[in-house]
């Protein structure tokens, strides 16, 4: 039986991954003008799943929900990335809906893990794709 670590288990560490991969493939390519943008949400994209990984593993509720906002905030991040890419031309709006569902997922279940003034943090067993953001 392969061993596996907490966080590999969480959906949203899953679907962060798959963001991260669905990034990397968008920006690949875009040089020039656009590499700050494009370096960045490489950037903000790694960063979600690192920090679900880093804060599932504190014992602490409020640490863990420190670093599942810290994820939630990067995710945002990078919606807002995905807009300058396309209001500066670098990509066309239609080629970004795919990683905006993927972020609207990720946010919606970093929400329900860590609530304000919630004890602790974790994942509960719910339908994200009918889910939005609070």
């Amino acid at each position: 039986m392969e061993q596996r670590f907490d966080h590999e288990n969480l959906d949203v560490y899953k679907v962060s991954l798959a963001f991260v991969s669905w990034a990397a493939a968008l920006v690949d390519g875009l040089r020039g003008r656009h590499r700050p943008a494009r370096d960045q949400l490489l950037r903000a994209s790694q960063s979600i799943p690192l920090n679900i990984a880093e804060g599932n593993g504190k014992r602490a509720g409020g640490d863990r929900r420190r670093y599942f906002e810290i994820a939630r905030g990067s995710a945002t991040e990078c919606a807002a990335i995905l807009d300058v890419l396309v209001a500066t031309g670098a990509v066309a709006e239609d080629r970004i809906s795919e990683g905006k569902g993927f972020l609207l997922r990720i946010v919606a279940m970093l929400t329900r893990m860590a609530p304000p003034h919630a004890e602790g943090a974790r994942e509960e067993g719910a339908d994200y794709e009918n889910d939005s953001p609070r």
